[in-house]
């Protein structure tokens, strides 16, 4: 499945039509399936003197830059604390 490790963000289903195509069609989809941004990156992390490798949306990297790379890993559970 498609989502971001830091964020846990997934696919939403969006689209369709306007109301007024609504009204005069019958039974209207055109509903798509939109996947988030995923950037696969390879994080070095000091603290723990080695690289991860995580799939991880622009939003996460920047959660990342603000908060900390090891900070944000281990709130989002994807390493231990030593």
């Amino acid at each position: 499945m498609k989502t971001c490790m830091v964020t846990k963000k997934s696919s939403i289903v969006g689209g369709g039509y306007s109301n007024r195509t609504r009204a005069t069609k019958f039974n209207p989809t055109g509903k798509k399936r939109k996947y988030p941004n995923l950037q696969k990156k390879k994080l070095f992390v000091p603290e723990l003197n080695k690289s991860i490798n995580i799939e991880v949306s622009p939003r996460g990297m920047r959660t990342m830059k603000k908060r900390g790379t090891y900070a944000t890993l281990l709130k989002a559970g994807l390493i231990q604390a030593k």
